[in-house]
C-alpha cells in the first residue's frame, strides 16, 4: 500500500532542535540501545495485525553540490578581491590562488558538520521528508499484502522527525495523537536521551495499533 498523496494529513513532522553534535551523528545508539529498540518493536509484534517499522538514519542526502558552490562563490570573491588590492598580480598567480581556495575550502565544507551547516532548512527537511515517504512505500512494496503501517523516521543530519501511517490507521487514531508522539519524542531527545525517545514512541506507536488493529488472536 503506498504513502498517502495527501501528505501533509498524514505526517507528523517537527524539527530536532538538539540532535546535531558530531558524537551522536556518528554512534547515536549503543549496542544495548540497539537490542531494546529491536526488543520493543519485536514484542509489538505478536499484538497487531499492523506492521510498524522504524528508520534512524545520520542524513538523508549527502548534499555534495554544496561544499563546491560555495567554494566556487568564494574563489570568485577572493579573486575579485585580490584583483582590487593587487592589480599587478599576474593572471597565472590569480588563477593558482582561486584554484588553491578552492580546493581547501571544498575539503573543509565537505566535513559533515558544517555542511550540513550550509544547506538551508528547508532543503534539509524536504529531503528528509522525501527518504521518509520513500522508506514508507519501500516497506509498502515489499509486503503489499499489509494494508496497515506506521513508520517512525529520524533523520539525525536534519534534525528531522516523522510520523507516516496509512489513511486508515491515520484516521484512527484520537486526534492530536501523533503530534503528541512527536512532541514526547523532541522533549526526551533535548534531554539527550535519543534511544529513550525512540522508545516511548514506539511503546505510544504501538499502543495505537494494538487498540485499532489487534492480532486475530487478541481480537
Amino acid at each position: 500500500m503506498a504513502a498517502s498523496p495527501a501528505a501533509e494529513d498524514l505526517s507528523a513532522a517537527a524539527e530536532l532542535r538538539a540532535v546535531g553534535d558530531r558524537e551522536k551523528m556518528k554512534s547515536p545508539f549503543t549496542p544495548a540501545e540497539h537490542n531494546r529498540i529491536d526488543a520493543a518493536i519485536a514484542e509489538i509484534g505478536p499484538s497487531t495485525a499492523a506492521d510498524l517499522q522504524v528508520v534512524v538514519t545520520r542524513v538523508s542526502d549527502r548534499y555534495s553540490l554544496y561544499p563546491v558552490a560555495w567554494a566556487a562563490i568564494g574563489a570568485l570573491v577572493l579573486g575579485g578581491l585580490v584583483s582590487l588590492l593587487g592589480p599587478d598580480i599576474a593572471s597565472r598567480t590569480m588563477i593558482a590562488i582561486q584554484l588553491w581556495f578552492l580546493m581547501v575550502m571544498t575539503l573543509v565544507l565537505g566535513w559533515l558538520p558544517i555542511r550540513l551547516r550550509i544547506v538551508p532548512e528547508h532543503v534539509k527537511h524536504a529531503h528528509a521528508r522525501q527518504l521518509a515517504h520513500r522508506e514508507f512505500n519501500a516497506h509498502a512494496m515489499a509486503n503489499p499484502q499489509q494494508r496497515h503501517r506506521i513508520l517512525l523516521f529520524v533523520s539525525l543530519g536534519e534534525r528531522y522527525v516523522e510520523i507516516v501511517a496509512d489513511h486508515e490507521t491515520y484516521a484512527l487514531a484520537p486526534a492530536g495523537a501523533w503530534n503528541k508522539i512527536v512532541d514526547q519524542f523532541l522533549t526526551t531527545v533535548k534531554a539527550g536521551r535519543v534511544a529513550d525517545g525512540i522508545l516511548d514512541a514506539i511503546a505510544a506507536s504501538g499502543t495505537i495499533l494494538k487498540t485499532h488493529h489487534p492480532a486475530s488472536s487478541a481480537s
